[in-house]
């Protein structure tokens, strides 16, 4: 055994964990109901067919504070993941974030009279239908999905709330150059413009060089088919670019000389190159989900501190963690496979002396990029770092959290 890594009895003995534990939290279960008392709330056809979580947990999804869900006229604007609450790096399918449906509800496509057009400029235009398209080769990769609204205000109070408009997902479908080959693809040719069954068409435009890397046509989403709010039964996954580019109940693919300009691009495109290039892809993001806002530490000892990293250019290298406000770092564990553009757990053991601190995260990405504060945002933008400053394009800028003595955790920004 590697005398440098520590084992179960070395942490216990070294008092980290036991010494630092709130008073009575090692106290002995409170005795169990037998079984025969159970609720038989799970014996009924739907649980049965379907299942259930238990009763004791509570994480749900809460609407973005700028606007209700459902508004006045029934319709669903941003709704957040419970980051707060989350383990490891999957999102739970039905946990996970919703953005704005355009148009009206969320459509109800009966997937044996769904189709797929790829068109334009190819030599084979083709149609498949849902059969079709699942009896090709797939994979099954797990990529993040973040909306560019992602981005902490001074009046959030929770991570939910800073940065719940991000999920993690186990994507499986066919790569879309498998389509894109079969039709084939014409000299020239340059973009695609993808586009969903919503009312108002959801439509993107995408550098044909990213449709034939890595862009999956997804019909499954952790394990299950892809949920109606996230594009059933059809979704494309732009690997690392913002949300918009996630294009939900794909119907059509059009092969493009240009750049189309789209209902979708209102709000999304920007004159200033740096901006419009932190709006196609994620910048390396990290952010503590404990301790953070709305949570409260039982007092002085051993906590462990747990986040989430992610990158829209490829897998996260390395994360580090300051609990005295940035003086100093110390990289955490990764406590997931890092893959490329998908959530990564990290986790750092941290012994609180019960004094107020500030707690702080960044990440690396693969490619060396390392995860900015607000200050080094608003000075790459020669802009003034001020209560009215706003990261442009796709905020990544490091998140703060205040501990106070009395253990109650507050945003950085207020």
């Amino acid at each position: 055994m590697d005398s440098k890594k520590p084992n179960r009895r070395g942490f216990l003995k070294g008092g980290a964990a036991a010494a630092g534990l709130a008073a009575g939290a090692l106290q002995p279960a409170k005795a169990q109901k037998p079984a025969s008392q159970w609720s038989e709330k799970g014996t009924n056809k739907e649980i049965i067919a379907y299942g259930e979580r238990s009763r004791f947990v509570t994480s749900v999804r809460a609407p973005v504070a700028e606007r209700d869900s459902p508004d006045a006229f029934g319709l669903m604007f941003h709704v957040l993941t419970p980051l707060q609450d989350s383990v490891g790096s999957i999102t739970p399918s039905s946990l996970h974030y919703v953005a704005t449906h355009r148009g009206s509800y969320v459509p109800e496509i009966d997937p044996k009279e769904h189709r797929l057009m790829i068109h334009g400029m190819v030599d084979r235009p083709l149609i498949f239908t849902m059969d079709e398209l699942k009896r090709l080769p797939y994979v099954t990769r797990v990529h993040f999905i973040e909306c560019i609204g992602n981005r902490s205000k001074p009046t959030h109070k929770t991570v939910q709330e800073t940065h719940g408009m991000t999920s993690c997902s186990e994507w499986t479908g066919v790569l879309l150059s498998v389509l894109l080959k079969e039709a084939g693809v014409q000299n020239g040719a340059s973009w695609i413009v993808a586009e969903g069954a919503e009312e108002i068409k959801g439509a993107s435009s995408v550098p044909l060089g990213k449709a034939m890397d890595d862009c999956l046509v997804c019909y499954g989403q952790n394990g299950e088919a892809v949920r109606p709010q996230q594009g059933f039964p059809l979704r494309l996954i732009v690997p690392g670019f913002e949300g918009i580019f996630q294009t939900k109940y794909l119907r059509r693919i059009k092969v493009v000389d240009r750049y189309y300009m789209t209902y979708n691009d209102y709000g999304h495109i920007n004159p200033d190159p740096k901006v419009s290039a932190l709006g196609n892809q994620i910048g390396p993001k990290s952010v503590i989900t404990f301790p953070s806002g709305g949570q409260k530490l039982s007092g002085a000892g051993f906590y462990e501190i747990s986040g989430l990293a992610w990158s829209g250019a490829g897998a996260i290298r390395k994360v580090e963690v300051s609990t005295d406000g940035g003086k100093s770092w110390k990289d955490a564990e990764l406590r997931t496979p890092a893959y490329p553009m998908a959530h990564t757990r990290f986790g750092l053991h941290w012994n609180w002396d019960g004094k107020a601190c500030e707690l702080l995260s960044r990440c690396t990405d693969e490619l060396g990029t390392l995860q900015p504060t607000r200050a080094e945002s608003a000075k790459y933008f020669d802009r003034p770092l001020d209560a009215n400053f706003r990261v442009p394009g796709a905020d990544n800028s490091v998140q703060s959290w205040k501990v106070s003595s009395d253990g109650s955790v507050h945003n950085g920004l207020a």
